[in-house]
């Protein structure tokens, strides 16, 4: 157990990029501050990264120091896993196939530690989301016969929902996202399946 008067050594040393909410685009930005451990985070007074980012500069200067007031929600059941990031600058939509097999991978990855939990829950949907580069949010989704059981397989399932963005060919986008939803208790899962086996009619 991490005690409170040791978070902020142990916060010093770690990425930037490990606290909430920092992406790879705020991770660029902070790198342009000369800021790539939470330790120089720290050491950039608030009144800086509130004029250069607005209260999340200030969020940012409480994450640094370990202050997270968000309220702790004890076994919440999983109901969706994904992974987004923002582009240094717009891409088309035929340019996101590489970002969505990287994103993939790390939603994939979240979704093991979850068939790794003392509660697991299976995924059923596939969802991909884009945000255009006029701030549209967009979302596409799929509820496979068989899940994806890699995450190859999971990545090639959301670049072929790109087929299902209905806009012109010239628009860009901003933002992509892969996830994981429609979650079910493995237990319950396994015992509908169990019982939908048992009502199938014996071959003729």
């Amino acid at each position: 157990m991490l005690r409170p008067h040791r978070i902020e050594q142990f916060l010093t040393p770690l990425p930037v990029g490990r606290l909430p909410g920092v992406g790879q685009v705020m991770e660029r930005r902070l790198a342009e501050l000369g800021v790539a451990t939470v330790g120089d985070l720290r050491g950039i007074p608030v009144a800086e990264l509130e004029q250069r980012f607005g209260r999340w500069g200030r969020r940012l200067h409480e994450l640094s120091l370990g202050i997270d007031d968000h309220p702790v929600q004890p076994e919440r059941p999983t109901m969706q896993i994904s992974s987004e990031d923002t582009f240094a600058e717009d891409l088309p939509l035929d340019a996101l196939a590489p970002d969505i097999t990287r994103l993939a991978e790390k939603t994939w990855a979240g979704y093991q530690r979850e068939l790794q939990s003392p509660h697991p829950r299976l995924a059923r949907t596939v969802v991909l989301k884009l945000k255009t580069s006029d701030f549209r949010i967009l979302t596409r989704s799929l509820t496979p016969p068989v899940m994806p059981d890699s995450a190859t397989s999971l990545g090639a399932l959301a670049c072929d929902l790109r087929g299902r963005v209905e806009l012109p060919a010239h628009t860009r986008y901003r933002l992509v996202g892969v996830g994981l939803s429609g979650f079910v208790d493995a237990d319950t899962h396994a015992q509908q399946s169990g019982l939908f086996e048992s009502e199938t009619p014996p071959p003729m």
